[in-house]
């Protein structure tokens, strides 16, 4: 069963995102307390640890949200899902509205590898329906997008 790993928010732009023991999602804004959350179509990201593992090699000390993800998911392939892609994280409702996003020039991780997964396997969702997320909790596909 796919499951939530880590919630990560930070409270100020520019900043590394640090873990949580809960955040609250909320319609029309993303996690409460994150300073990227806003009525936009990347309220919340995502990022599967297996994409983070692929670095971990080079980068053994990569925590959770060093890729500026909001939440880190195990046992399911975020980069496989195609827009549209409704899931319930938690107790809350997403819908993935953007798979990956160009890479900040500073990238730390990619100034260190030569690379960075999140500009090719980080997922960025929409809330639909309002919840709570933390660590441990299931993930799903509620609603396959067509392809």
């Amino acid at each position: 069963m796919a499951r939530v790993t880590s919630v990560n928010i930070s409270e100020k732009k520019g900043t590394v995102k640090h873990p949580v023991e809960e955040a609250r999602l909320l319609p029309h804004h993303g996690i409460v307390g994150d300073a990227h959350a806003g009525d936009w179509h990347r309220q919340v990201s995502m990022l599967a640890e297996e994409s983070v593992d692929k670095l971990r090699d080079l980068l053994p000390q990569l925590k959770a949200g060093a890729f500026a993800e909001n939440i880190n998911t195990v046992g399911i392939d975020l980069k496989s899902l195609p827009v549209g892609t409704r899931l319930r994280v938690g107790t809350a409702v997403a819908e993935v509205t953007q798979i990956g996003k160009e890479c900040h020039n500073d990238c730390a991780i990619k100034k260190a590898t030569g690379t960075c997964v999140m500009p090719t396997e980080g997922i960025f969702a929409a809330v639909l329906q309002e919840g709570t997320v933390r660590a441990g909790d299931p993930v799903e596909i509620i609603e396959e997008a067509a392809e």
